[in-house]
């Protein structure tokens, strides 16, 4: 596909209630309770762009993750914002939500699911594609906080990423920003070589995790979820793609605050190529304190 214009990500003004935005509204923090968490973006995603987020902080005690997707209603048309996404904004239809867990997200395609569209009852109202797996301690599709068991089996491939775009079919995304880096310190340089082979869980702080649509003709589209630089598959099959979607994100239970990462599918901005020439003549990021430089310049060399 033709690269687009980037155009900055942010926040919708209208989230649940326990939602807080920051002046730049590219970051969310649910700000009590375990609900009342979901956010949308600002305009709905263009075909093949990805919304990214980047989790920011935790909170103990609660049993659920993050959870992502897009939605064909239109925040400002809400009389009230629903208090979860599953299953209440699913419930309502044209959802279609993806629950984040700590070990299973890559979807498994059944043999009779593949051919299953929206229109057909098969996947409407947010449900996965494939066998899927119920969210680490999740009793159930409604569960609201609710305690339960957890798997540890971890299936996700350790490969190092070569190629500088993930592919996914037609599409093109740059790597550069879809896979988080760690906080700045003596072993930075190090644990960021690990984030790179993916082993990084989907669920932890640092993890980045996008949605996107990829187009598939008769004007309907498949939902893609991209975890710390890995596609994890079509999580939706057969959306209608005529009408605008927004993306979803659901700052639900143990995930606290997310930001928005900006990526860029053009030529880089002038702010990247001066990260990226700092970051090539320093030993480490700790270093960049050292050196003479304006301390948001420094900020975005660290954590970006």
């Amino acid at each position: 596909m033709e690269p687009f214009p980037d155009q900055f990500m942010e926040f919708h003004p209208i989230h649940g209630t326990n939602v807080r935005l920051d002046h730049s509204g590219t970051q969310a923090t649910r700000v009590e309770s375990f609900a009342n968490g979901v956010c949308f973006s600002k305009r709905p995603l263009k075909p093949g762009e990805i919304f990214l987020i980047e989790i920011e902080d935790k909170e103990l005690g609660w049993c659920g993750h993050l959870r992502v997707g897009l939605t064909a209603k239109d925040p400002r048309s809400l009389e009230v914002v629903p208090e979860y996404s599953i299953p209440d904004l699913t419930d309502s239809g044209d959802s279609w939500i993806f629950a984040i867990t700590r070990n299973h997200n890559k979807i498994i395609e059944d043999s009779g699911a593949g051919g299953q569209e929206a229109g057909d009852g098969g996947l409407a109202g947010g449900r996965r594609l494939g066998r899927g797996e119920v969210e680490d301690g999740a009793v159930g599709e409604g569960d609201r906080g609710g305690g339960g068991g957890n798997n540890n089996n971890n299936n996700k491939p350790k490969t190092f990423f070569t190629d500088s775009h993930l592919h996914i079919e037609n599409i093109r995304i740059p790597r550069d920003k879809l896979v988080g880096r760690s906080r700045p310190g003596r072993y930075s340089h190090i644990l960021d070589d690990l984030y790179k082979t993916n082993c990084l869980p989907p669920t932890a702080r640092r993890s980045r995790i996008g949605v996107l649509y990829v187009p598939k003709g008769q004007d309907l589209a498949d939902m893609h979820m991209v975890i710390n630089g890995e596609d994890m598959g079509a999580s939706a099959k057969g959306i209608p793609s005529t009408q605008p979607l927004h993306a979803v994100v659901d700052v639900f239970a143990a995930t606290k605050c997310v930001r928005i990462v900006q990526v860029e599918y053009g030529f880089s901005s002038l702010q990247t190529l001066c990260r990226k020439a700092i970051q090539k003549h320093i030993v480490h990021r700790m270093a960049i304190d050292w050196l003479e430089l304006p301390e948001a310049l420094k900020h975005y060399c660290k954590y970006e």
